[in-house]
């Protein structure tokens, strides 16, 4: 029996591509054409199923919509990862901020 915990993880591949294709409203052959080019590696059930997580979803959705704006695969692919790059970017400077005294005294 699956834990809870699974479900909770962003990283839990517990979606399978019919699954995921609705959620997202897309074709599956989308989400296979994800895979094939290498953009977006689903996890394998021990059938060879393709199980999708939460943040391979999240990922799918942005490519679509920046597909859809007409960007080519390889552009798409090339801005989620510096959109990702600067999000992380961003998170660290917070932290390193945080760890910074306060001018105050």
């Amino acid at each position: 029996m699956v834990g809870r915990g699974n479900l909770d993880d962003e990283d839990y591949p517990a979606v399978t591509t019919g699954q995921a294709a609705r959620m997202l409203g897309v074709q599956e052959a989308f989400l296979r054409s994800l895979d094939a080019a290498g953009v977006l590696r689903p996890h394998r059930s021990d059938g060879g199923h393709r199980r999708y997580s939460r943040r391979q979803l999240g990922m799918a959705v942005r490519l679509r919509e920046l597909l859809d704006e007409g960007h080519s695969l390889a552009a798409a692919t090339r801005i989620v990862g510096l959109q990702d790059e600067l999000t992380d970017a961003h998170k660290q400077i917070a932290d390193l901020r945080s760890r910074l005294p306060d001018d105050d005294g």
